[in-house]
């Protein structure tokens, strides 16, 4: 609880335990000019489920029937992922990596390969884990497998710690493999997104001081960060174009 802004909420941070009270600002920045096309402020605090809403700003803003979206893991949200497939975005977002197997030693759902036709999933050890039964867990229609052989196997402790490894399936899971797919093919997407997004983040940040923002409520901040940003895109035109030619821009 803010005592001084009733809006204000923790924000999440790269360290562990930790956080800060105050505001999300999103930002959709082209990668050719660093002009921020679309943003938003939020008093949500982390950025899951902002990828599909900020990249259809985006692609108004723009003018584009298709656009690629790149962000980083903080973004990854499978239902996210499809409805930007579904709008003619193409996202690049990594997963990132939550498996509490993986951290204690023992195969990862990365470990078991899933084999389209025969809708199984293949382990570490060569055995199928077999489709068993669908359920549906906030909201998200799921698949469930695993395989008879388990407690037989001699790969079993480096599996699981019950009797048998279950891996599920996510019923629009092709959509995930298929932009991991994509992210494989292009390895310079991440080092795109640092170059482009934290440029402008960088640059308002230091004109903003170590306080950032001044004002109070999500009313006036969000009216605060769109005063910086329309300040920042001015003096990227006028670095882009130059004086004269921006203001010609303008009165066109």
């Amino acid at each position: 609880v803010s005592l001084t802004d009733p809006d204000a909420r923790a924000m999440t941070s790269a360290g562990r335990g930790t956080s800060i009270v105050g505001y999300n600002l999103q930002a959709a920045v082209d990668a050719e000019h660093h002009l921020i096309v679309a943003h938003e402020l939020l008093n949500i605090g982390n950025d899951r489920g902002q990828l599909s809403s900020m990249a259809a700003k985006a692609k108004a803003a723009m003018g584009v029937d298709t656009l690629d979206a790149i962000a980083d893991k903080g973004y990854f949200k499978g239902e996210d992922i499809r409805t930007c497939e579904g709008m003619g975005v193409t996202a690049f977002v990594p997963r990132p990596l939550t498996s509490g197997a993986k951290a204690k030693g023992r195969f990862g759902k990365p470990d078991f390969v899933y084999l389209e036709q025969e809708n199984v999933y293949r382990c570490p050890a060569g055995e199928d884990l077999i489709y068993r039964y669908t359920s549906v867990e906030d909201g998200l229609t799921l698949h469930s497998y695993w395989s008879s052989n388990c407690q037989t196997c001699a790969l079993h402790d480096q599996c699981t710690t019950g009797k048998e490894r279950r891996v599920r399936r996510w019923e629009h899971e092709a959509v995930v493999e298929a932009m991991e797919r994509r992210l494989d093919r292009t390895p310079e997407a991440m080092r795109i997104r640092r170059q482009t997004v934290e440029h402008p983040f960088g640059t308002l940040k230091a004109w903003m001081g170590s306080t950032h923002f001044q004002m109070k409520t999500l009313k006036n901040v969000r009216t605060e960060a769109s005063l910086h940003i329309l300040a920042y895109n001015f003096k990227r035109l006028v670095a882009i174009l130059g004086v004269r030619p921006m203001i010609a821009a303008i009165q066109t």
